[in-house]
């Protein structure tokens, strides 16, 4: 007999040339077996080029969108992405914080092309809101520079950065290592409540199609989240999935390309 698959929620913004957001989400969720429900905060003009502009949803829309997949879906978890405003995480926040699927909030402030996703004002809402009590904060450099209020460097740092943000509320902080310099490795660290920070190393994939990374991770985190596997293992074979993402990924269009979710089903 099929066992049905987890469903697993987005909230996140529509990324209309397809390699983040949304879209990635729901690619990734569905290459690693669950079902996808999205909530957009965001409607976004992009391509592999940049970001030509950005319409928000109003918030009560977005909650609206979330209520009514609550009624009638047993959601397994959920993950958060660009969330734009203080007024949209305001407003949504309050739902989701009355839920008790597991939470990985993605903390998106820029693009890969430098466009600003999170509004400065919104930071506050982020770290008030959304960070305290989720399962797992999946910051990059820039991001955990930005929360933690601090400089990162080397590892040290993002350890620091990582309790730092603990600190915060999370239960869990992935402190993402593929902005820092290195040699032939992408070190990852998972910082855990009351336990020793946790280095987790992958390859390192010499490609520019890294459009829409953070968001394949972490909804593939979400993925097995939901499908009942403990939070180091979730994050590991998300690292995985997406290394492999990293290595067969090509460029659709012009500029920079995205992973290739589909990677796992390709000889």
């Amino acid at each position: 007999m099929m066992l049905r698959p987890p469903n697993i929620l987005t909230i996140a913004g529509s990324d209309s040339g397809g390699g983040a957001g949304i879209q990635a989400d729901l690619k990734t969720v569905m290459a690693l077996g669950g079902y996808g429900l999205s909530v957009i905060t965001a409607l976004t003009a992009q391509n592999g080029l940049g970001v030509d502009g950005i319409h928000a949803v109003d918030p009560d829309f977005a909650v609206l969108q979330l209520k009514t997949l609550l009624k009638a879906f047993p959601v397994a978890a959920a993950k958060t992405g660009m969330m734009f405003s203080a007024e949209i995480i305001d407003a949504v926040s309050p739902v989701l914080n009355k839920q008790k699927f597991p939470l990985v909030v993605d903390p998106v402030c820029v693009s890969q092309s430098g466009s600003r996703l999170l509004q400065e004002e919104a930071v506050s809402a982020l770290k008030e809101r959304l960070v305290p009590g989720c399962t797992l904060l999946t910051p990059n450099r820039p991001e955990a520079e930005l929360l933690a209020e601090m400089s990162i460097t080397c590892i040290d740092e993002a350890v620091t950065a990582g309790e730092k943000l603990l600190a915060l509320g999370a239960k869990a902080v992935l402190v993402k290592g593929g902005h820092m310099d290195g040699g032939i490795l992408i070190t990852d660290i998972l910082c855990v409540a009351g336990e020793t920070p946790k280095m987790l190393p992958q390859a390192k994939v010499e490609t520019s199609n890294t459009h829409g990374t953070g968001c394949t991770l972490s909804a593939a985190i979400a993925t097995g989240l939901g499908r009942g596997l403990p939070l180091q293992v979730a994050v590991t074979k998300a690292q995985e999935y997406l290394n492999l993402a990293l290595r067969k990924s090509y460029a659709p269009g012009e500029g920079c390309g995205p992973v290739n979710h589909a990677a796992a089903s390709l000889k």
